[in-house]
């Protein structure tokens, strides 16, 4: 059951890589989310409108921007794929950036550290 719940998860995901899509910030940059005390390093939130598997709304990192947001507008460059939950991760990004797996990484440790997870780009 959980693998196909993942399965859910990643093929909804994936309908947005390559696509401009607009982030709702709710976790920006330097909060702290008081239901586990993680404080986020990056910028935060969800795609309105779009319901993940786990009944939410699909969650987005907002990578390379250095200030907090209420919104962001930007490229889906990547998913983090999670293995052990079915919660996936878009990895939105600015037009005209690039990114490696290797800066995902370090940039999402602060939660994914918690996941085994998967970088995916198609």
């Amino acid at each position: 059951m959980k693998s196909e719940i993942n399965s859910k998860s990643l093929s909804l995901a994936k309908n947005f890589l390559n696509q401009t899509i607009e982030v709702i910030v709710d976790k920006p940059l330097g909060c702290i989310y008081s239901k586990y005390k993680t404080y986020f390093e990056v910028n935060y939130g969800y795609i309105s409108n779009t319901l993940a598997p786990d009944g939410k709304e699909l969650d987005a990192y907002v990578l390379k921007i250095d200030k907090p947001l209420d919104k962001f507008t930007g490229k889906v460059v990547a998913i983090i794929h999670r293995l052990n939950d079915d919660d996936d991760k878009l990895i939105v990004i600015p037009e005209n950036e690039t990114i490696t797996d290797e800066e995902i990484e370090k940039l999402t440790f602060f939660q994914e550290q918690f996941f085994k997870h998967e970088i995916i780009r198609k």
